[in-house]
């Protein structure tokens, strides 16, 4: 227990936290590494297609030395700090902070809702852009894309024809695909809704646009069952 002003008492920094576990890394460019993920409670969007609607609400509260305690027993060099929307936490930069200070390598999987630009340039940003089809477009902050540098990411998730097209203009008419052939970006990913949207379409929209992206799926769901938690 801290003091704060006047001596009184100040409790330790804390989060909620719906779910700590190590599984495989199912997305990005780190898919298919091992990976601790720290799953954070609470979320102010509500895309129609969310897969962790159970990080909404409840959660275990955990103060970061606990955090950090579970993240060392585990052991794993790669860490994805998530939710729900994690950066809606202030503390959540405070743990980012201490985990790549220690030397792990800190992925922050975020909606792009939240301001990105108080997280160290070390920490690996994936951004998910959301696509009218999720129905929360409106939530995106552009201002963010201007904080990415060459090893963050920018994700679309995409529903049906229209999303796609969205996301290859928004790619074109925000310079993404130039940013990524100068290095200033690391990835851009797109991937289609779980059960949602044909893999097969998508992939063949793709090569007919000779889109600059990384088609990706959700691998962990290939691997346990979809809706299975923990993994």
């Amino acid at each position: 227990m801290t003091t704060g002003i006047k001596g009184e008492a100040k409790a330790p920094p804390f989060l909620r936290i719906t779910e700590i576990f190590h599984s495989i890394q199912g997305e990005s460019s780190w898919v298919g590494r091992p990976c601790t993920f720290i799953r954070l409670t609470g979320c102010p969007l509500r895309c129609v297609w969310c897969d962790t609607e159970y990080s909404f609400h409840g959660g275990e509260r955990m103060e970061l030395a606990q955090i950090l305690e579970e993240v060392r027993r585990i052991g794993c060099p790669l860490v994805e700090i998530t939710g729900g929307e994690p950066l809606i936490h202030r503390h959540a930069f405070t743990l980012a902070q201490q985990l790549v200070d220690e030397g792990f390598t800190v992925l922050v999987e975020t909606s792009g809702s939240e301001d990105i630009a108080p997280l160290d340039d070390r920490i690996h940003v994936i951004m998910d852009l959301k696509c009218p089809g999720s129905g929360e477009s409106a939530r995106n902050r552009w201002e963010n894309l201007a904080h990415l540098d060459g090893g963050d990411e920018v994700k679309f998730v995409v529903a049906d024809r229209a999303d796609y097209e969205w996301a290859r203009e928004v790619i074109r008419d925000r310079s993404l695909d130039t940013r990524l052939s100068e290095g200033t970006l690391g990835e851009i990913l797109i991937s289609p809704v779980w059960d949602r949207m044909s893999r097969l379409e998508l992939a063949e929209w793709i090569l007919e646009d000779d889109l600059p992206v990384r088609f990706q799926t959700q691998l962990h769901k290939h691997i346990w069952e979809p809706d299975q938690r923990g993994v």
